[in-house]
């Protein structure tokens, strides 16, 4: 089947989706690991994550945690803060370093860095130099192997001596967050960045020999309609990133205080919610993207289109398949097989255990048998649309499975759960079915579409 055959098919499918409210009423995550964070706890600490590092073998990635922005935009609910306080920054990359060197020294030797993500906040509200001088502690502390390098950037802030630092430290991978173009909806989110902003900076990205640029796009935000969200699209496909991803906003004050300062009596509602999503879907597809997942999109030659098998994790859909990442900085979060561990989140409480070289992990879950093949189950169901169940699991959630089917969205057959090409804006919800702590967290998460 000829490329834009294959585009025409899935246009048509998206047209197929249909709305069905009371399969999208309950709350559910995005799953970027099984068990959630909301499942984490304080029995699990640092001599866990001391231990699991000490027998880690093979692949490794690295995820760097930046906490810091110039500016806080109203809708984000990632953990950072403002840069008004130079001290406080400098303080902060202090124990970063500490904990980098902390970490590396017990990782075995036999364990390879693949990846190394850097994320925030925005890595460059610090300084280029900054950015440079972590790379060498990484060299320094941990064998890296040719890793490829990404980054997350605010447009806002990214300058020239900032292209001349990616570039000599070999980052190709860059995601800008854009969210969207139109002027009113910026304003709304508390996130004010000329259009021409981000073209100059998309272009000053490829000059610095980024080979896979992402735009975060978003839909659902306060007083926003199909025609906004078709209208940044435009602009966004025009400017030819590889990949983009489009987040539906997660509105929820009662955890992000910051998101009270968002109208929420101008949000749209679920069904429009549906609706951009459905037609951000097509508009993408019809421009020459593969959609990965439910939520990304990349171009045919990108690397993420490509990938014969897929992985979820803290930075999405991802062909990262290593079975360890370790992540380094306040609050980030380190996957091993058997645990999930997070940082102190508080960075001032951060840099003091640091300053004792105390390893920061200050929560975490043991996975277990059951919570291995669940998370495979729900990884599956999200990254490739089907999965492969054991029968007493299968049994146990025919039930819950029952209206999905009705609908025609699953299909099963012996032991495989199938879903079908209407299915993509139901896949949380029919990956939550797996989920077995999902009745006593849902109240924490974001809406299903």
């Amino acid at each position: 089947m000829r490329r834009n055959e294959a585009a025409d098919l899935r246009c048509d499918e998206t047209r197929m989706w249909r709305y069905y409210p009371e399969l999208l009423e309950s709350p559910v995550p995005r799953y970027t690991s099984y068990p959630t964070a909301a499942e984490f706890g304080p029995d699990v600490g640092a001599n866990d994550f001391c231990s699991a590092l000490e027998t880690a073998t093979g692949d490794v990635s690295l995820y760097i945690h930046i906490p810091f922005c110039e500016t806080i935009c109203w809708y984000c609910g990632c953990n950072t803060s403002r840069t008004n306080r130079p001290e406080r920054l400098t303080s902060y990359l202090d124990a970063l370093h500490r904990e980098i060197a902390l970490v590396g020294a017990r990782l075995p030797n036999e364990a390879r860095v693949r990846r190394i993500a850097f994320g925030g906040g925005s890595p460059n509200a610090i300084a280029p130099t900054d950015f440079v001088r972590l790379m060498l502690s990484l060299t320094h502390s941990f064998h890296l192997r040719d890793p490829v390098i990404s980054v997350e950037l605010d447009p806002r802030t990214m300058t020239p001596a900032w292209a001349d630092a990616l570039a000599g430290v070999g980052v190709k991978w860059a995601s800008l967050g854009v969210q969207t173009f139109e002027t009113r909806l910026q304003q709304a989110i508390g996130r004010d960045q000329p259009a021409q902003l981000i073209e100059d900076c998309a272009l000053l990205l490829r000059k610095a020999g980024i080979t896979s640029l992402n735009f975060d796009l978003m839909y659902g935000l306060p007083g926003q309609d199909i025609s906004d969200l078709e209208a940044t699209l435009e602009r966004a496909i025009g400017l030819g990133p590889d990949r983009m991803a489009l987040f539906g906003y997660a509105h929820v004050p009662q955890l992000v205080s910051r998101q009270r300062r968002i109208d929420a009596s101008a949000l749209p509602d679920q069904k429009s919610r549906f609706e951009m999503a459905a037609a951000g879907h097509r508009q993408l597809v019809e421009a020459g993207y593969a959609p990965i997942g439910f939520d990304h999109f990349a171009l045919p030659a990108d690397d993420l289109a490509r990938a014969g098998r897929l992985h979820r994790n803290f930075q999405g859909f991802t062909d990262d398949d290593a079975p360890v990442l370790i992540g380094l900085g306040a609050s980030a979060i380190s996957s091993f097989p058997q645990l999930l561990v997070q940082n102190e989140k508080n960075a001032g409480r951060y840099r003091m255990m640091l300053s004792q070289d105390r390893l920061v992990t200050t929560r975490g879950v043991r996975r277990s048998a059951d919570d291995r093949m669940r998370a495979g189950i729900i990884e599956s169901v999200l990254c490739s649309g089907r999965a492969s169940i054991d029968r007493s699991i299968l049994t146990d959630a025919a039930v819950r499975l029952a209206p999905f089917e009705s609908r025609g969205l699953v299909e099963i057959e012996d032991d495989e759960l199938r879903l079908t090409s209407s299915a993509v804006p139901y896949s949380r919800a029919i990956a939550a079915i797996f989920d077995s702590y999902r009745a006593a967290a849902g109240s924490r998460f974001s809406s299903a579409v």
